[in-house]
């Protein structure tokens, strides 16, 4: 039998703000009161899986366990065709910059021109196809764990247009779709973006019937 969530804590295994908001409004209507690992001050662990299934599992057994709680990790990353599926996994190394206060900082500028870099080099003509992809693990303290992926299809623009996203946001339009994800409203993005099918297939498990 599948084991189920019951109301109450859960942690979001994220340091990332953005990240945080858009788990919090997806799990808003189930009754979870989520906590982020970096409110509990909880310590980053090294991802150093190579796909995306296997970071999501780190990052969700370590808050579990350190929390004694539920834990609910996603490691999400963008991939482009022309660039053999690259950043991917490796989607937020691809933004490392200097350190900030003491901690590492993220360049999301600078990453998303590091795309656009490569892309030029290999011509005017090369597609433009991309997907990002969501992972999420859901961990309980005594190590049983779910995952479920989420993706979804589109091309990357150049220059980053909209303010409303975060990461590769501003530079991913999805299919069928004029503006970026940085342009959409947020509530749109959420009920469509490889986050919500992800979770669309969370609820599928755990809230159903």
């Amino acid at each position: 039998m599948t084991r189920k969530l019951t109301p109450g804590k859960l942690v979001i295994a994220t340091h990332n703000k953005g990240k945080l908001k858009e788990m919090q409004a997806l799990l808003a209507p189930y009754g979870m009161e989520c906590l982020s690992a970096g409110e509990l001050g909880l310590p980053e662990p090294a991802e150093t899986g190579t796909t995306f299934a296997e970071n999501a599992l780190i990052k969700a057994h370590a808050a579990a366990k350190a929390a004694n709680l539920p834990a609910l990790s996603d490691d999400s990353g963008l991939s482009v065709a022309a660039l053999g599926g690259a950043p991917g996994v490796y989607t937020a190394d691809w933004a490392e910059a200097a350190p900030f206060e003491g901690g590492p900082g993220r360049d999301w500028y600078m990453a998303m021109g590091k795309v656009e870099g490569k892309l030029a080099q290999l011509g005017p003509d090369t597609p433009r196809d991309a997907w990002f992809t969501s992972m999420l693990a859901l961990a309980w303290p005594d190590g049983e764990a779910q995952t479920f992926e989420g993706r979804i299809d589109g091309t990357l623009t150049w220059p980053p247009r909209g303010t409303l996203g975060f990461g590769y946001d501003p530079v991913f339009v999805p299919a069928g779709e004029t503006q970026t994800f940085a342009e959409i409203d947020p509530a749109q993005k959420n009920a469509m973006s490889h986050r919500a099918v992800a979770f669309a297939k969370l609820v599928a498990v755990q809230f159903a019937g």
